[in-house]
């Protein structure tokens, strides 16, 4: 039944849930307010608390210290609490929201999401999916200053070569030396923008295929490219991206759970902000 993945179905039984457990907490501190119980279930707890980290069970004397610290803590929580000092202090007030909120987010996220509903996110949310432009390409590298004015000249004699004479070039005897190299296979469009900037990416992301083109400005300085292959930004399918599609969905519903387990609480209470007038700060001297 679908409403059972609904968030307000989740926040309906949280808060049932919290109400039930209040309950149970208010009578039983009405009806004996100074008792505190350390149940069977309880020491169980702390005996496997302490094998874990010791890798051995308590002896007599251990376990009689661990309930005798268990009781000694709740004596002070609850202490505390009479006394009011979980009021004002904002880790306390985080601590118990991250905590309400993790209960939320854990019914909203229960349900294990379908194939057809990640297939059906998948092509709501094609654009945090969708492959990046791969290219593949030669470069040669001409650098300004070594060829003074004649620069323009040899560049524009290069390209013709390579246009022209084709294979019988030796494309090593071309251009200038360059820390990079020559030939790059499927780097992605953000890479090539990482590695020889915004201009020189988008001028190679238009580029026909098989052929030289140039000159194409870097922040190095001039290069002549000849682009092999070029394979457009396309969306996967769901077999490929099924594990982040799954995470991003749940991320999602949490959201979605969270937006609406606030809207329900929000509507109990009363809002009201208080107009605000900016002081002028002190300046000091």
């Amino acid at each position: 039944m679908r409403f059972i993945r609904e968030p307000l179905f989740h926040f309906l039984i949280l808060g049932a849930a919290i109400f039930a457990v209040h309950g149970l907490i208010t009578r039983h501190q009405t009806d004996k307010p100074g008792e505190i119980v350390v149940t069977q279930a309880a020491i169980e707890n702390l005996i496997t608390g302490f094998t874990r980290t010791w890798q051995r069970p308590p002896t007599e004397n251990e376990l009689q210290g661990l309930v005798l610290d268990c009781i000694r803590e709740e004596a002070a929580y609850r202490e505390a609490l009479a006394l009011g000092l979980d009021r004002d202090d904002m880790i306390v007030r985080r601590r118990l929201r991250q905590k309400l909120e993790f209960v939320s987010d854990g019914l909203a996220t229960r349900a294990e999401p379908s194939d057809a509903e990640l297939q059906s996110f998948l092509q709501a949310h094609k654009e945090s999916f969708l492959t990046e432009p791969l290219f593949s390409f030669q470069q040669i590298y001409f650098n300004p200053q070594l060829h003074g004015e004649n620069f323009r000249r040899d560049v524009a004699r290069a390209l013709d070569d390579l246009q022209h004479a084709g294979s019988s070039v030796n494309k090593h005897e071309l251009g200038d030396p360059f820390l990079l190299e020559r030939t790059f296979e499927n780097v992605p469009l953000p890479d090539l923008r990482k590695t020889f900037g915004d201009q020189f990416a988008s001028a190679t992301s238009v580029l026909p295929v098989n052929s030289w083109q140039g000159p194409i400005e870097s922040g190095y300085g001039v290069h002549l490219v000849y682009v092999a292959k070029h394979t457009d930004s396309h969306l996967p399918a769901l077999t490929e991206v099924r594990e982040q599609v799954r995470r991003e969905y749940l991320d999602a519903k949490r959201r979605e759970a969270t937006d609406k387990f606030y809207e329900a609480l929000l509507g109990r209470y009363s809002v009201r902000i208080e107009p605000y007038e900016e002081k002028k700060l002190a300046q000091v001297h």
